[in-house]
């Protein structure tokens, strides 16, 4: 049984937390919420393709895979939400203090935006493979 409606549709929960995250001034979660809402897409779309997917690098992700074609922008998004994977979430991640520390509501509305155009960057994918004729 192919998911990837599970996990487009929990991609699309995660951005929906991130604003929330955003909204009462959680930083940290929304940069690593936004992370994680744009890995379900691109992991969503691939495994609509049949394409089996691991790792949480939504870059390596991105450029492992042949059947997506990926725009430049797209690609700096996804290297920009990659960076909040760890960071975000471990006060080791940084020489000093805790994450909180270290994020702040540009850094948050960044991370909001580069994951909402992967969802619907993504989106876009979600139509049948054509068949050769």
């Amino acid at each position: 049984m192919n998911r990837y409606r599970d996990w487009f549709e929990q991609a699309q929960r995660d951005l929906e937390r991130a604003k929330l995250d955003v909204q009462y001034e959680f930083w940290e979660w929304a940069s690593f919420t936004s992370q994680q809402a744009a890995e379900k897409a691109v992991k969503a779309v691939l495994m609509f393709h049949n394409v089996s997917v691991w790792g949480h690098g939504i870059s390596a992700i991105l450029r492992q895979q042949e059947i997506l074609t990926i725009p430049p922008d797209i690609m700096t998004k996804a290297q920009l939400l990659d960076a909040h994977y760890i960071p975000a979430r471990y006060p080791n991640g940084f020489p000093t203090g805790k994450p909180a520390d270290y994020y702040n509501a540009q850094k948050a509305q960044e991370a909001l935006d580069a994951a909402s155009d992967i969802l619907r960057f993504c989106e876009a994918y979600f139509t049948e493979p054509q068949q050769a004729a």
